[in-house]
């Protein structure tokens, strides 16, 4: 099937949405349009769309620039959250690998033996291409001083130029008795905190390239803890929305950085933008009551 649908003016999108019902004023819909792509604004109007493509009754501009602004916001937050958690993960993979296999243990299939030695070629192909692309001056001081000798960086080195995605290969990749190490430090299963390390690195990414994240069904779910009560007490997270991730990064948080203010800076955000929903981001009306959630010294 052909695409025939005709460009349209930023007067004629403003026109095409208030001709479907949304509450504006035209100009300042312009406004917006031309700075804000229309098929990225409609990702947020879609919620309040009915099945005839109008909009449902009370559906204002003002409403919707709310969650676009909101959603930014959000955006930014977690993404801060995700880099404390990612440098800390980081520091825990390559110590417990260096300490138990020296320096460059990460270049011998045996120092990761669950994955496949396909997977770990791999992985040796990519972490060459990140160090290649940094533009870290240890990197060129390095090469500098003993590349006759060695044509990747030590760990405590790696961890600098390190992806997201090659410390979600590294980590799976370690030995069972390394993995469990780590995951002790958070007081979960090396099962949960491998789940965890791939949805963050989902989240992540959509939080990098200006994603909706606030009203998401998440594509990859963390795993929820079975036995620990706090994530089941006075109600099931619900593994499937943002509330999940954002669960996950206050818990983890409150482990590698105790002193941040994270949590309030979400509460402020969520108090400031009030008439969102939070239901559709997974938030029950008793999560405040749940201990991963309350105050702490």
């Amino acid at each position: 099937m052909d695409y025939k649908k005709p460009p349209l003016s930023f007067e004629q999108q403003a026109d095409k949405l208030i001709h479907r019902g949304l509450i504006a004023d035209k100009k300042a819909l312009v406004d917006i349009l031309k700075t804000v792509n229309y098929f990225r604004l409609s990702g947020y109007l879609h919620p309040f769309k009915l099945i005839n493509n109008s909009f449902e009754a009370g559906t204002s501009l003002n409403k919707i620039w709310d969650s676009y602004l909101f959603d930014r916001q959000l955006r930014l937050l977690v993404m801060d959250a995700c880099e404390r958690i990612e440098t800390a993960l980081k520091t825990d993979i390559v110590y417990h690998l260096a300490q138990e296999s020296g320096a460059f243990g990460h270049l011998e299939h045996k120092n990761l033996p669950n994955i496949k030695p396909e997977v770990h070629a791999k992985l040796l192909e990519t972490i060459k291409d990140e160090t290649t692309r940094s533009k870290e001056i240890f990197v060129k001081h390095f090469f500098d001083k003993y590349g006759d000798k060695h044509s990747f960086l030590p760990l405590w080195m790696l961890a600098e130029v390190l992806s997201f995605g090659s410390l979600h290969t590294m980590f799976k990749g370690l030995k069972a008795n390394l993995k469990q190490a780590i995951a002790k430090k958070y007081n979960i299963t090396d099962k949960v905190l491998l789940s965890w390390i791939k949805t963050i690195q989902v989240i992540r990414n959509i939080c990098a390239h200006h994603g909706r994240l606030y009203n998401r069904i998440l594509g990859v779910k963390p795993l929820i803890p079975n036995k620990n009560p706090l994530w089941r007490s006075p109600e099931v997270i619900d593994n499937s929305r943002v509330f999940s991730i954002l669960t996950i990064l206050n818990y983890l948080l409150r482990i590698i950085a105790p002193q941040s203010e994270w949590r309030q800076r979400l509460y402020n955000l969520l108090q400031e933008h009030d008439k969102i929903p939070r239901s559709v981001m997974g938030f029950s009306e008793k999560w405040m009551e749940n201990e991963l959630w309350k105050d702490f010294k």
